[in-house]
């Protein structure tokens, strides 16, 4: 009986245990081991789609060298690596940075050299590019991916938005399609293409991080796609690409302490196309004024006002306006331009800013508590007025923003029978809170001139820029101080 039992036992051991550990021992490692392949295989077909992008694409993707003569007075200084803080000094400056500080203190050169990029968008020759690249330059040489060297004209370059045209003299060029940018998605993969440090058709990949980056500093109208494709110098002009090979973006700046960690900033093509047109029809860009003074509208706001949002506040209607002619008023909160959404005062900018002069455009607002359309025909905005960034720079600078006094908020706030204008926001760690300014406060002067609008405060301190130093008389709660603040010179 006993041997009958160990002999069923074996049996069972044959037929079915040695089979699962035979399974477990053999079949699941393949079975892993046709996971990695697939994975594999995957990124290998990935590897090819990004070779196969750069191999359709780098032919249109050209080399910049841009010149211009400069005195031994005006030769930039090395304070720091330009990478340190890119953005306090002159763009040309940071951009045409010197290799050897010392030889050139003692040596200096009579011409300075910037290398970059840029993409030919026609068969003629045209091409886009950066404006801190060009636009200062005397004289500009193009190196396409055959080596060909061409001498470019410079079509028309728009500091305001960083975008330049150049063209050179030649026919049957590879050209770059360009795409929509407003389709682009965050988490979409991108490529960029350039000559970094010289080094010609250079191809990085990465993702878009964010869109509608804004208040970085270096243009007027910022509305960056921000992407971790690797973006160095050199790589300034030229394309980021999706997965199509078309452009979706032009290659402008990286925010970072040093070379490129994972923030690079390029501009939305569709922004480039609408600058392009203007600066291939007249060399120039005029954008169309509306004649608002704009902020964000929080929820804070909403409560106060008894409004509803998102959108922008208008705080300001200047006279004699496109705005003031179609009956915009302050407290209007501007839900729609054009039918689509409005996100943040940048957004409204800038798209307001893409127009040419009387161009008719309609906005969504809500006045006391009720929707209300209404059409206005763009103006063109005055020579040298910067109304549609000013709020920006004056954030930049002090860290707040201003609303002007009217009679409704000088009853709630106890202002009655003053003039200013009222600190509505003070942004963290900024030089207005460093001062102990703080939301509600009541700007009454700027070195020692009366303010009484938005516009007279923003020139005020356009001007106490020129010399770094800026002296505000504010009355804050139930006191009135002078606050003397140190600004970044221009």
């Amino acid at each position: 009986m006993r041997t009958q039992v160990i002999r069923r036992k074996r049996r069972i051991l044959r037929h079915f245990v040695i089979p699962t550990v035979f399974v477990l021992l053999f079949v699941v490692p393949l079975s892993g081991f046709a996971a990695e392949q697939e994975s594999i295989a995957a990124l290998r077909q990935m590897g090819k789609a990004f070779a196969s992008i750069a191999e359709k694409t780098s032919p249109a993707v050209v080399g910049i060298k841009a010149e211009k003569e400069v005195s031994s007075e005006d030769y930039p200084t090395m304070r720091q690596s330009p990478y340190g803080n890119p953005f306090d000094e002159d763009l040309f400056e940071y951009f045409f940075r010197r290799r050897s500080p010392r030889r050139y203190r003692q040596t200096p050169r009579p011409r300075q050299v910037a290398q970059g990029s840029g993409f030919i968008i026609s068969t003629d020759g045209y091409i886009l590019t950066n404006n801190h690249l060009v636009g200062e330059a005397e004289e500009i040489t193009v190196r396409l991916a055959d080596d060909r060297k061409f001498t470019a004209k410079l079509i028309g370059t728009d500091p305001e938005s960083e975008v330049a045209l150049v063209k050179i003299d030649a026919d049957d060029l590879p050209v770059l399609k360009l795409a929509d940018s407003d389709a682009l998605e965050v988490g979409e993969w991108v490529i960029a293409i350039g000559n970094p440090f010289g080094l010609t058709h250079t191809v990085t990949a990465g993702i878009v991080s964010a869109k509608g980056r804004s208040n970085i500093g270096v243009a007027s109208y910022e509305d960056f796609i921000q992407t971790d494709a690797a973006i160095n110098f050199g790589n300034s002009g030229g394309p980021l690409l999706n997965l199509d090979g078309e452009a979706v973006g032009i290659n402008t700046a990286i925010i970072g302490p040093g070379g490129n960690v994972g923030i690079g900033l390029a501009i939305p093509i569709n922004m480039a196309k609408a600058v392009q047109e203007q600066l291939l029809d007249t060399g120039k860009v005029v954008r169309g004024f509306l004649g608002v003074g704009i902020q964000d509208f929080d929820p804070e706001m909403s409560e106060l006002l008894d409004q509803e949002g998102p959108g922008v506040i208008i705080q300001e209607v200047t006279e004699g306006s496109a705005a003031e002619d179609a009956g915009v008023k302050v407290y209007d909160v501007v839900v729609e331009l054009d039918g689509e959404p409005v996100d943040s005062a940048n957004d409204f900018r800038n798209r307001v800013a893409m127009h040419k002069p009387g161009t008719k455009i309609e906005l969504t607002v809500v006045r006391d508590g009720k929707r209300k359309t209404i059409k206005a025909k763009l103006g063109k905005r005055p020579e040298g007025d910067v109304a549609a960034a000013v709020q920006s720079e004056v954030q930049e600078q002090l860290g707040l923003s201003v609303h002007a006094l009217t009679d409704d908020l000088a009853r709630r706030l106890g202002y009655e029978g003053l003039t200013g204008v009222v600190v509505t926001e003070v942004q963290s760690g900024s030089l207005a809170q460093q001062a102990g300014i703080t939301s509600g406060a009541l700007i009454m002067e700027v070195d020692r001139q009366k303010i009484e609008n938005v516009r007279q405060f923003n020139e005020a301190i356009r001007r106490a820029r020129e010399k770094g130093k800026v002296l505000l008389w504010i009355k804050d709660e139930n006191y009135k101080r002078l606050v003397p603040l140190t600004l970044p010179k221009e």
